[in-house]
């Protein structure tokens, strides 16, 4: 007798791990699973992985993201964030669910949209990614050609760009050069713990600001 997807129950912070799931397979599982939903999804040449974030995941996620938010806004930049929307592209075997993405330059190719489809669409801009419970996989995001990942774990943040189809660490973002982007993230993410998350980007955004 076969396991229907929803009989499983995946803790917050594990992980389920199935191979050989064919592209059908996986379109139906993601089907089955909706929107609403908090586990996401990683998949690579008929390897899913399926995984639920703990809380302290989900606040280092929106902390980030809401001062990506700030930077764009503050700085004139015209963005959409699409979340953890998920990015398909068939003919490449991929499809990953991110902790959060932005088009930015790519914006003009995506306004509108309902559906991103990979095989046509542009990737996103920016993908952040929370390891504090995991451990992300470049090889979705290096495939489907995504300039610039963000990942923050224990030991803060860290940015790959990518060059010749691999992700090699830079000290800067390629989408705010000029501003200490590393330094920034540790430090609000870090004061958040202490004083509450609208309290710390409301300090962000005084000092950006000023610095600006």
């Amino acid at each position: 007798m076969l396991l229907e997807l929803k009989q499983l129950r995946i803790q917050p912070g594990q992980q389920l791990l199935l191979e050989d799931v064919s592209w059908l397979q996986l379109e139906s599982i993601l089907r089955e699973l909706g929107n609403k939903r908090a586990a996401r999804l990683s998949y690579s040449n008929g390897r899913l992985e399926i995984m639920v974030p703990l809380p302290e995941h989900e606040k280092a996620k929106e902390i980030i993201g809401d001062i990506v938010k700030i930077l764009l806004t503050e700085l004139g930049i015209n963005h959409d964030s699409l979340g953890s929307t998920t990015l398909k592209n068939e003919r490449m075997s991929q499809a990953v669910e991110p902790d959060a993405c932005f088009y930015i330059q790519n914006q003009g190719a995506v306004i509108g949209k309902k559906r991103l489809d990979l095989n046509i669409d542009p990737p996103p801009d920016l993908i952040i990614e929370i390891d504090l419970t995991s451990r992300t996989q470049l090889t979705n995001y290096q495939i489907l050609g995504v300039p610039e990942l963000w990942r923050y774990d224990d030991q803060g943040l860290q940015i790959n760009v990518l060059q010749n189809g691999e992700y090699i660490k830079s000290a800067s973002s390629l989408i705010f050069p000029t501003i200490p982007i590393v330094d920034l993230v540790n430090q609000y993410v870090e004061q958040s713990q202490f004083v509450g998350g609208s309290q710390a980007l409301r300090a962000f955004r005084t000092w950006l600001q000023e610095y600006l």
